[in-house]
């Protein structure tokens, strides 16, 4: 096979994707990756981690020099600016030219900023890239109030982000309920419930006119200006609006693209030029843009194996997906809306315990049509599996959804799914390939993921492949492995004894004598705890600090509202008026509930995350240590 030239344009999740399945494919291509970002590929569904302090090179999904490795020549920070279609040649911002024989379009999407006077404004930002967190933290250090245009999927994870920014924070969206595409009006209510209980103030049914700047108590603020006649003052505005696929360059050039936008393909993923393909956010196909990184994948493997000869094909994709936002779980599944002719729906809402539940079912009563869960998405996986696999519900639907009861529906088990069903969205791995594996030679779950992939996309299969795995591994007689996880070999008994016995003062040197990898969220704090069990080091040592979950970190207890409740330790319930006094005027300070606890300690409720800092402060002043409570 003759050396084909193929560039790449773009290098974000699919187009990374796309890079390494042609990469490692018998195909002889000389490979050139054009991206317009000055960084490689990295992982945009974790990004919000970022405030979180994850940096940028944890969230990398690949290396220049991974990339030379492969024998692929990547450029960054030079976005293409021209395709010569009839010479086959792209010229980049910088003026440099590259020719091909296959061009792939995977240029993704841009931010949407409503046509709204004052949106150019310097305090007003999006939420896209690692550059883009960057500055609405630098510009959020200054500032007291920020809102998010926008109560979407995105928009609800830059609220997040403001309010770990310590800002109070506001969403404001146009429609009149939040993540509108993905829930149903009760689902979206019960959200906005959850989320307003955080902290977050929500606006709905908002058509912004205008945002203009005005001088505050010597500072410059910005006022939204709404169509019913209200205002918003903020310090910050983050517009997450939506999304629009990146398809200047196609138009540019005449490839055809929708009327809405997006790159029209057909199911080989090929343009209406045969040597152009598009993949990803920037690619229409039957009307629609799959704005979800599995349904990218499927679109990258597809336009490889038009290269490799097999000729696969893309005919949409399941939408489905669960979520943790602002600390809700969301999940939505298939026809979320009920749309299809002559559904029916079971609905369960507890509005103390704030979990809606809807499930939508055929006419008939036998299959999943879609389903909405907010609160609670310990049913997601099941509700899942039965959608995509046409599997009969039980005689009494309902209990699919309902509380745990004597004659419930059971969660379905690993055994129950057919070898067709897909455990991993994101690298498309079924149960099929997951057995294969294990009949390949893979003894653990660590294995199946660096053989299959699977769960190494956005995580939230996590569960249920291991339920897969051992399932497998016990019906062929094999030794299901109990190991805490991936990152050590051993139980959580055991490592207590390895670090009893030998004396181990940090996850640094237990990981690098007795584990591999960095650790998890698994391991990170069972070891975080039994090295305070056994050596009481102070935990926010740098050493520890890492491994602490969100009470030890914030020295604090997380309520289920979001607040912390402070307990300052009272060694044998003794206590000086001069204290008692500080107790007292801390709480009025801060607006905190106050209480005797069960272990006789006053306990200050309904701090913020951005006051613990001052209020430890103030305690540790007047003589308190925490109660670790």
């Amino acid at each position: 096979m003759s050396l084909i030239n193929v560039v790449v344009i773009g290098n974000g999740m699919v187009g990374h994707h796309y890079v390494e399945q042609l990469a490692t494919s018998d195909v002889s291509a000389n490979i050139t990756v054009l991206g317009a970002e000055p960084r490689p590929a990295y992982d945009r569904v974790h990004l919000s981690e970022f405030f979180a302090g994850r940096k940028p090179e944890e969230l990398a999904l690949t290396t220049r020099e991974h990339y030379e490795e492969l024998g692929v020549t990547a450029h960054f920070g030079d976005a293409v600016v021209a395709i010569d279609r009839d010479a086959k040649i792209v010229t980049t911002d910088s003026g440099r030219t590259f020719s091909y024989d296959k061009l792939v379009m995977a240029t993704g999407s841009y931010p949407f900023v409503p046509p709204i006077p004052g949106s150019d404004l310097s305090d007003c930002l999006v939420y896209r890239t690692i550059d883009d967190l960057g500055l609405i933290q630098a510009k959020s250090k200054n500032a007291k109030i920020g809102v998010v245009v926008g109560g979407g999927l995105l928009g609800l994870e830059a609220a997040n982000a403001l309010q770990n920014l310590g800002l109070e924070t506001h969403v404001v969206e146009f429609a009149p309920g939040l993540m509108g595409v993905q829930l149903d009006g009760g689902g979206s209510s019960m959200l906005r419930r959850k989320i307003e209980t955080l902290g977050v103030q929500v606006h709905t049914s908002k058509a912004t006119q205008a945002i203009e700047e005005t001088n505050g108590e010597g500072d410059t603020r910005l006022v939204m200006k709404f169509a019913d006649g209200e205002t918003l003052e903020t310090d910050v505005i983050v517009f997450s609006a939506g999304i629009r696929p990146s398809d200047q360059l196609a138009k540019d050039c005449g490839l055809e693209v929708g009327p809405r936008g997006g790159i029209d393909v057909d199911y080989h993923c090929r343009t209406s030029d045969s040597d152009i393909y598009a993949i990803g956010e920037c690619a229409l196909y039957g009307g629609m843009i799959y704005g979800l990184v599995a349904p990218g994948y499927r679109m990258a493997e597809v336009a490889v194996s038009q290269l490799t000869g097999e000729h696969n094909t893309f005919k949409g994709a399941d939408m489905s997906t669960k979520l943790k936002l602002l600390g809700v779980d969301v999940g939505s599944i298939g026809d979320s809306h009920g749309k299809t002719p002559g559904s029916i729906a079971y609905t369960f809402s507890d509005e103390r315990a704030e979990v809606y539940k809807r499930m939508i079912v055929s006419a008939d009563g036998k299959t999943v049509l879609g389903a909405v869960l907010v609160g609670d998405c310990s049913d997601y996986d099941t509700l899942l599996q039965y959608y995509l696999n046409g599997i009969e519900l039980p005689e009494n639907p309902e209990t699919m959804i309902l509380p745990a009861s004597e004659g419930g529906a059971p969660l379905l088990g690993a055994a129950a799914l057919p070898a067709t069903a897909t455990i991993c969205s994101c690298h498309n791995v079924s149960k099929g390939d997951i057995i294969n594996a294990i009949e390949g030679g893979c003894c653990s779950l660590g294995d199946v993921k660096s053989t299959t992939a699977a769960s190494t996309g956005c995580g939230g299969c996590a569960a249920l492949l291991k339920n897969v795995v051992d399932d497998e591994m016990a019906a062929r007689g094999m030794e299901v492995n109990k190991s805490i996880c991936e990152h050590f070999n051993f139980t959580r008994q055991e490592l207590f004894h390895i670090i009893k016995v030998e004396s181990i003062k940090s996850f640094k040197d237990l990981i690098k004598n007795h584990g591999s990898g960095r650790g998890c969220e698994i391991c990170k704090p069972a070891v975080g705890s039994i090295l305070a069990s056994l050596w009481n080091d102070y935990i926010l040592e740098e050493k520890h600090v890492g491994l602490q979950d969100t009470n030890d970190t914030f020295l604090a207890n997380m309520q289920k509202n979001g607040t912390y409740s402070v307990v300052p330790r009272v060694p044998g319930g003794e206590i000086t008026p001069d204290k008692l006094i500080v107790l007292g005027e801390v709480a009025k300070k801060y607006n905190l509930y106050t209480k005797i606890t069960g272990g006789q300690r006053i306990d200050l409720f309904g701090a913020r995350v951005e006051e613990l800092p001052e209020i430890w402060k103030e305690l540790i002043d007047a003589g308190f240590e925490t109660g670790h409570a």
